[in-house]
């Protein structure tokens, strides 16, 4: 990658306008490429079943420019960065040399079919 000159060119600031934007026009057709119905904003149309969309110039009227955009961040104002996550601590293992040892647990001996059960035995 090629890193950019210093010296870049940047585009000449443009007035901000006082034109409000007309609200945009919904508008109605059918898929070029599959057929299905589908609406669009001034004629301009992206078809969600086979991913068909038209040329932007085939609008009814021009594209607003960024800086005609109501929602556009203001000038010198940039996202603030993330800050780097926590990098998680390694959990430590346990030395099984170190550990005690610990005597083992026996099970309580299963009790015989023979031997009679206590407490109420159910019925039918």
């Amino acid at each position: 990658m090629t890193p950019r000159p210093h010296g870049a060119h940047l585009p000449e600031e443009r007035t901000e306008s006082t034109v409000p934007l007309s609200p945009p026009e919904l508008t109605e057709a059918e898929c070029r490429r599959c057929g299905t119905y589908i609406a669009g904003l001034d004629g301009r149309y992206a078809c969600g079943v086979c991913g068909w969309v038209n040329d932007h110039s085939e609008g009814h009227r021009r594209l607003p420019r960024a800086d005609e955009d109501p929602d556009r961040p203001l000038k010198g104002r940039r996202r603030p960065k993330r800050l780097p996550e926590p990098v998680p601590e390694p959990v430590p293992v346990p030395d099984p040399a170190l550990q005690p040892v610990s005597e083992p647990v026996s099970e309580p001996a299963p009790k015989s079919l023979s031997e009679p059960a206590s407490g109420p035995v159910p019925g039918p």
